[in-house]
């Protein structure tokens, strides 16, 4: 069998579209797709005088790229939503460098699902170990003092125990759909006083002549992204320094040209759809939805809820969709159907005393995090308690 060779790539640019999609498909998940990554590369929204340089990990075994890690080395903390400034405030107290930092996930999406994608066929488990020494040995001759995997699909877990790498929990919400036929189904579920509320709700925003409707397909027409790019950029400068806004007006065209099939755009609008007064994007599969950027001209009470949660949520039941991420944050998701879930990630360090500090510390914050989850979906306000959940690590 021909020897593997393993490359740093800075660029998607510099990897084979089809080869890569061909590794990626499996997982479902359009944030790891080659055009997706590239997009937020041509575009100038994820790059190095970002904070951001790629620098993909490709194992190639004569010609044919047989493995792939998608990898940042990253100048900053922000867009990662895995909030590790206290790590960064530790490496400064013992005169480390934290930054630059290698860092693994779908840029500012923390969306659940990171692994390896590697070839069927190949040792999976040899491959994936591999890896890991590989991304160790970069970490440690480069003098970069942490590799962070974000976000990291559970289904993964099982091969990556071998690597001895830190599980760190956080927390993330997902409505998930049990069989709803209609909204009104999915209403059924809560105690009689949060339905009150919640059509009270939807319907102030009827009330004030906002109707809602769902663009797919060739409804998504180029100026309706750069109508969500405008709403999305508003939205962040209203918070200033903490706004967030991370993608350019270039990404919203280019994801028009070769994103579209995995797009929906929520248009609140008072006649045309194509005259929004808010929208909210999100990105959708056959199974799954993804709640990402929303904005709105409006300052209307309960908008924002009904263009982000409700109208989606709607419209995932009439597709049969079997789970909608809404997006970090927010603890108003819970008291609208979205259970708090945990979310592992994993961490290696090259300085044995700074992962030995951290890793003290671990079992603590995560069993802090277990709790907290249990008593966030205790108090969700259904007539019966979802199941408990199980840990995932």
């Amino acid at each position: 069998m021909a020897e593997l060779q393993a490359r740093w790539h800075r660029s998607m640019a510099e990897l084979p579209q089809g080869p890569w999609q061909a590794l990626v498909e499996s997982s479902g998940l359009p944030f790891y797709s080659w055009s997706w990554l590239h997009g937020l590369e041509a575009s100038g929204s994820i790059v190095a005088g970002e904070g951001w340089q790629s620098l993909h990990l490709g194992l190639w075994r004569a010609g044919a790229l047989i493995a792939v890690a998608p990898l940042y080395l990253k100048g900053h903390s922000y867009g990662e939503f895995v909030f590790d400034q206290s790590f960064a405030q530790l490496a400064g107290q013992l005169g480390l460098r934290y930054y630059p930092k290698l860092l693994g996930m779908s840029p500012v999406s923390p969306i659940q699902g990171y692994r390896f994608h590697i070839a069927a066929g190949e040792d999976q488990l040899e491959i994936t170990a591999l890896m890991f020494r590989l991304i160790e040995d970069f970490c440690r001759q480069n003098a970069v003092l942490s590799c962070n995997l974000l976000s990291v699909d559970p289904d993964w877990l099982p091969l990556v125990e071998a690597s001895g790498w830190a599980h760190w929990l956080n927390q993330r919400s997902e409505w998930t759909n049990n069989g709803f036929s209609s909204f009104d189904d999915y209403l059924a579920g809560f105690n009689a006083n949060q339905r009150r509320n919640i059509k009270r709700e939807r319907r102030s925003v009827s009330e004030a002549g906002i109707s809602v409707t769902p663009l797919v397909g060739e409804a998504i027409t180029e100026a309706a992204l750069l109508r969500m790019h405008r709403f999305y950029a508003g939205h962040c400068s209203r918070w200033g320094a903490w706004g967030s806004k991370y993608l350019s007006e270039a990404f919203f065209t280019y994801a028009h040209q070769h994103l579209r099939d995995n797009l929906v755009l929520f248009s609140a609008h008072r006649g045309d759809p194509s005259d929004p007064v808010a929208m909210a994007l999100c990105v959708f599969t056959d199974q799954d939805l993804w709640g990402r950027y929303w904005g709105s001209d409006l300052e209307l009470e309960n908008l924002h809820f009904e263009v982000c949660y409700y109208a989606p949520i709607a419209w995932a039941i009439e597709r049969g969709l079997r789970r909608f991420d809404p997006g970090a944050g927010g603890s108003h998701k819970r008291r609208r159907g979205f259970l708090a879930q945990s979310q592992v990630s994993l961490h290696h360090w090259s300085d044995p005393r700074f992962g030995s500090i951290i890793r003290r510390w671990l079992p603590e914050a995560n069993a802090a995090q277990l709790e907290e989850i249990e008593a966030v979906n205790a108090e969700l306000p259904f007539s019966r308690q979802p199941m408990p959940l199980e840990a995932s690590a």
